[in-house]
């Protein structure tokens, strides 16, 4: 199969003020794309070229894994922005994130220091794992937990450089600010009440 770069959920201007049309235009149009390209090569006239993205992140390594990661890294945090601006969580998910965090805001803060503290490029998650329990993990580079096959993610942060520098330049604490700002809510609880009903 052929992999496609999906379309966004939203016009590239929805984020502002707080993710500028021109980071989307690279981050969107040329990171991403070029990860979807890439994967393409790497599996033309190979027996890995029928596997979907999960298949290719559960089974490979290497430059296949890294561009099959990094193409539905990014699709999932495109689904975790929105343009409904400043949206909190509500219902079950309120309640689990109070339930393993004390507070929302303990929650925005451990998340957003973990974020802080991820060296170099990769990606903060909030994820589920295999207990029920809400935690916020690390992954460097291309690094997807599910591979691992006990996270389920809910809610990813990408903090690779060329996610924020056209905005904030080196200011990743400025990024999480306003990345906090459009976080897709309703998005994070669909992903955790499937999770919740199909336990791993």
């Amino acid at each position: 199969m052929m992999h496609q770069l999906p379309p966004l959920p939203y016009e590239k201007d929805a984020l502002e003020p707080f993710i500028s049309v021109e980071t989307l235009e690279y981050h969107y149009g040329k990171h991403h794309k070029t990860y979807v390209d890439k994967l393409n090569g790497l599996v033309k006239d190979t027996k890995e070229a029928h596997l979907s993205l999960e298949e290719l992140i559960k089974t490979q390594k290497g430059p296949i894994y890294n561009n099959a990661a990094q193409v539905w890294n990014h699709t999932f945090y495109w689904n975790c922005l929105t343009p409904e601006h400043k949206l909190q969580p509500q219902d079950e998910l309120l309640e689990a994130i109070i339930r393993d965090f004390g507070s929302y805001e303990a929650f925005i803060e451990l998340f957003s220091t973990n974020a802080m503290n991820n060296f170099g490029s990769g990606w903060t998650w909030l994820v589920k794992d295999d207990q029920n329990k809400l935690l916020i993990i690390n992954t460097q580079n291309a690094d997807n937990p599910i591979k691992q096959g006990v996270y389920t993610p809910l809610l990813t942060c990408d903090v690779w450089e060329h996610a924020y520098y056209v905005d904030t330049r080196n200011n990743r604490a400025l990024y999480l600010e306003n990345y906090f700002n459009v976080v897709n809510w309703n998005f994070v609880a669909e992903n955790f009440l499937s999770a919740s009903l199909d336990p791993q």
